[in-house]
């Protein structure tokens, strides 16, 4: 039996939003390497997210590992950006005082 040695394709796609997600599922590279870096390994990634397969989450990780640093400031953009929106959401609707707010809004449509 002859060996070939190929080069794989790590499994990630960028979609509309500019997220890398693992092809084919909705789970986000940030969510696998999160889940790294608190200790999981593979097997139990998958566990967690069964729509991704073994094989795409060892490739993933390795991604990671080769590309630290690149990938480190696609996360700071992604909290940038997180953060960025989370102050135009409290710009259109003030959370201060929403509670009472639903709340109001309970009692008087009974």
């Amino acid at each position: 039996m002859t060996l070939v040695a190929t080069t794989e394709v790590v499994p990630l796609q960028i979609d509309r939003d500019g997220v890398m997600r693992v092809h084919g599922t909705r789970v986000t590279l940030d969510t696998i390497i999160l889940a790294f870096h608190e200790g999981a390994t593979a097997e139990e990634i998958v566990q967690q997210y069964p729509s991704l397969r073994l094989a795409d989450v060892y490739s993933v990780i390795a991604y990671y590992l080769n590309r630290r640093a690149e990938i480190d400031a696609y996360f700071r953009e992604r909290q940038r950006r997180a953060a960025e929106v989370r102050a135009e959401n409290e710009l259109r609707s003030n959370p201060v005082g929403i509670r009472e707010r639903l709340l109001a809004r309970q009692t008087s449509e009974k």
